[in-house]
């Protein structure tokens, strides 16, 4: 048997990408350990604090508990279709009123039941446009959240509409309002409560050794059932090769899309794994700035051209590009939609990739080499722009290249500025870019979109300024309406008209996990949030 120390070492030594020997330890390890080769290192598993990083986010779906989860088909119209969680039961007093009925077992995990306070307290910092943005666009037909006693939450709605129930239930988690009250919401992100969070769910937190892991552990008294998966290790791996490495040698018993990896080819028939196709919420697109970078108060001198931006969507071959980044699975959608929420919406024609379009479109608004040194230029100004990657997602880096490539062929200019993930956020935050090489994962309901795509999702997630205020009306529209699937086709139509972004790929990723785990299911937006319920099989 190897020791703990000198496994953990290892383990820590192939993660980090550090050399070391590969561990012929699958049976050394506790059987009932998870291993996951992951591409981030999640910095914070608390609530309010994921902002779009994924990598929190999934961290915190195995730690906070929703009051109902969404069913397997994350249907999100009308109050079917939920799971129990935190929630027991529901009801609905009126067409404005849903009353939720607190399990009494539900305990934070020091022990202290959890209540309607902590719902309240959770709901209210979510909204909070200060300090959670993204979140508080989408809260803005939701009343109130207020206590009924200790067991039952009373949610108001400032109008009718479909997704009363999801609006309730996806956004905002409840927070212990015991240990976190005290703490003020602009100093909760250098508080004590992120490097030791305190969760309802399944898996405690144990400990994060910066770019390097992220461990939690099963909690053994988790009301709605012991896991039997009692560990997980989210093993940081920002390169493909790396979690390639972690996968073909044993190490780790599970990872993202293979197809994200050099050579998969030799990652798609390994006897130990299992593979599951598994459609995403994640949308990968180039977003243009309607701002001047060096002035945001002045539009874009270049890009708030529509002509423009359909010019240089036209000259993107987006369906090769990202075929060859993401697999045989990915699709390069006609508007902002991930797979999943492509599902459920009539979605526009993927835009064709022509170059002499292209060529024709730039032309007819005065770009053209005037001077013969291969860039073309207006008024004396070259069609000159850059783009924003951040260098720890080697996909889009790579991308970006191939476009830069493709982009210099027809005079254009683009120029890579490959910066480190802080940086990165920062200038998007700030505006400071032309082109901004963007992915998140969208909300699984169509009324997400007001997030990064409506006039009211400025100052949150919506970092380029884009705004139609057709947009926002039909949207607006869609979500009062009962069958909103005609308005939200003409919505979705609008904005693709207006060629907001360069929308390269909408990810269905093919997973791979060990077959010792068992009643595996992965659930799209955040893959690892079932791993409680599932099953280990026993040498």
């Amino acid at each position: 048997m190897i020791p703990h120390r000198v496994l953990l070492a290892a383990l820590l030594g192939l993660a980090s990408g550090a050399p070391g020997s590969p561990l012929l330890a699958q049976e050394a390890r506790d059987p009932a350990t998870l291993a996951i080769a992951y591409p981030r290192n999640p910095g914070s598993a608390v609530p309010t604090l994921w902002g779009a990083d994924i990598a929190n986010r999934e961290v915190s779906d195995l730690m906070f508990l929703r009051l109902a989860d969404l069913g397997p088909e994350l249907r999100t119209v009308g109050d079917k279709g939920f799971v129990p969680r935190l929630a027991r039961k529901w009801e609905r007093r009126d067409p404005l009123t849903l009353v939720f009925e607190l399990d009494p077992r539900a305990r934070w995990q020091d022990g202290t039941p959890v209540t309607a306070a902590d719902v309240v307290f959770g709901f209210e910092r979510a909204r909070n446009p200060r300090y959670t943005p993204r979140v508080a666009t989408v809260l803005t037909r939701v009343r109130s959240f207020a206590a009924e006693g200790d067991r039952r939450v009373v949610v108001k709605f400032a109008e009718k509409y479909s997704e009363q129930m999801y609006d309730a239930t996806y956004h905002a988690l409840p927070l212990p309002a015991h240990l976190l009250a005290a703490i003020p919401p602009e100093s909760l992100s250098s508080s004590a409560f992120v490097s030791n969070p305190v969760g309802n769910g399944p898996y405690r937190w144990v400990r994060r050794v910066p770019d390097q892991l992220v461990e939690l552990a099963a909690d053994t008294g988790f009301f709605l059932g012991k896991p039997q998966v009692r560990r997980i290790l989210f093993l940081n791996a920002a390169a493909a090769e790396a979690r390639a490495n972690l996968i073909l040698s044993g190490t780790a018993d599970a990872s993202d899309n293979i197809y994200s990896f050099p050579n998969p080819a030799r990652l798609e028939k390994l006897p130990a794994y299992q593979y599951y196709p598994v459609p995403t919420l994640e949308l990968i697109y180039i977003s243009f700035n309607f701002r001047d970078p060096a002035d945001t108060s002045r539009p874009h001198p270049i890009l708030t051209d529509q002509a423009v931006r359909h010019a240089l969507v036209l000259a993107t071959d987006r369906v090769t590009i990202s075929r060859a980044t993401y697999g045989p699975f990915v699709r390069s959608p006609g508007a902002p939609v991930s797979p999943i929420l492509g599902r459920a919406l009539d979605v526009p024609p993927t835009p064709p990739y022509d170059t002499l379009a292209a060529i024709r479109l730039l032309e007819s608004r005065g770009w053209i080499d005037h001077d013969g040194d291969g860039v073309r230029d207006k008024d004396g100004k070259p069609l000159q722009l850059r783009i924003n990657v951040p260098s720890q997602a080697n996909s889009r880096v790579v991308m970006a290249t191939r476009l830069q490539e493709a982009y210099r062929s027809l005079g254009i200019e683009l120029q890579l500025d490959v910066i480190d993930g802080s940086v990165w956020t920062a200038r998007r935050q700030a505006g400071q870019f032309d082109l901004d090489f963007a992915g998140g994962s969208q909300d699984p309901a169509p009324s997400g979109l007001t997030q990064s795509w409506s006039c009211a999702g400025i100052g949150g997630a919506n970092m380029s300024h884009y705004c139609d205020p057709k947009v926002d009306t039909l949207i607006a529209r869609a979500v009062r309406a009962d069958n909103g699937a005609v308005v939200w086709r003409d919505a979705l139509r609008q904005i693709a008209d207006d060629y907001p972004a360069i929308l390269m790929a909408a990810l269905t990723n093919t997973y791979v996990v060990n077959r010792r785990f068992q009643n595996v299911t992965l659930r799209p937006g955040s893959p690892w949030a079932n791993v409680w319920q599932w099953k280990v099989a026993t040498p």
